[in-house]
């Protein structure tokens, strides 16, 4: 990779990483379920205006919206609010890849190489580690809700492998119109019509601000430059460099929300990033 394209693959993790402590920062002022219908609002509306529809089926659309807007973010920003640290959060739903794997082995019956399973079997050590280590801030619960959402993100990555060759910010605006009914449905059961607006009067400018970044710079902006790099690059070029997003996450919950990186956490991250990377070697060859 040329010396500027390494440096918008390490801009686009920067921001994936530190996203989890803006999730965290616009839990303190809005419910999940408000907060995340209000990121992918934002993300289809105006914008769905000007993009034409993808040359995508209807159900792939759909899916996508509800796998990612629901099933990824809906999840995490609810579990987030009282289950588990943001740097851990970032940590799990990098599980996400071997979700896909398995379910590309079930899905389109690729094969598994030895390495992988390998990987596989390092980065669960990690996984146990942190369920084994749960403290009053991170609970069974929340890991596996975590997972949940890392299954999720797995789910949505298959429907954009068999949609074909398609504008993904067109697909990312499009899909966001069927993320926000089911995130609106729920946040108005839990906290009702009064609730909402309670919430959306009393939020400060840090957490409209933290609104918008969710929905322009971390999905518009960053998911745009990431298919940017993979139209340019192979694919095991460009994915090594998304280990990086658990690394700038924890070090970002650590600094800016003081979150205490014990022993068990670095050696979970290590063992985690290490299957990994074990399993972009195995793509790679």
């Amino acid at each position: 990779m040329k010396l500027h394209h390494q440096i918008i693959a390490l801009a686009v993790t920067l921001i994936w990483g530190t996203n989890f402590v803006f999730i965290r920062y616009g839990l303190d002022e809005l419910e999940p379920f408000t907060f995340a219908a209000l990121r992918f609002l934002l993300v289809a509306f105006p914008l769905v205006l000007f993009f034409p529809r993808p040359a995508t089926s209807w159900l792939s659309l759909a899916s996508y919206g509800l796998f990612i807007g629901f099933g990824q973010f809906g999840l995490l920003y609810w579990v987030m609010q009282d289950n588990i640290t943001p740097g851990l959060a970032s940590l799990i739903l990098q599980m996400q890849v071997f979700f896909t794997v398995l379910l590309a082995l079930v899905l389109t019956h690729e094969t598994v190489k030895r390495l992988q399973v390998l990987a596989l079997c390092v980065s669960f050590a990690g996984l146990a580690l942190i369920i084994t280590y749960t403290d009053g801030a991170t609970t069974r619960l929340g890991v596996g809700v975590a997972l949940l959402a890392a299954a999720s993100w797995a789910c949505g990555n298959m429907v954009v492998k068999h949609a074909g060759e398609v504008d993904i910010l067109a697909f990312l605006v499009w899909s966001s119109l069927f993320s926000v009914p089911p995130l609106a449905l729920l946040a108005w059961y839990f906290h009702g019509l009064d609730g909402i607006a309670h919430d959306l009067s009393l939020a400060s400018w840090r957490a409209w601000a933290v609104v918008l970044w969710q929905s322009a710079g971390n999905t518009l902006i960053g998911y745009g430059l990431w298919n940017t790099l993979l139209n340019r690059y192979p694919a095991a070029t460009v994915t090594p460099w998304a280990l990086l997003v658990p690394v700038f996450g924890m070090s970002a919950s650590a600094l800016l929300l003081s979150e205490t990186l014990y022993w068990w956490k670095l050696l979970a991250g290590a063992l985690i990033c290490s299957g990994l990377a074990l399993n972009m070697a195995a793509n790679r060859a």
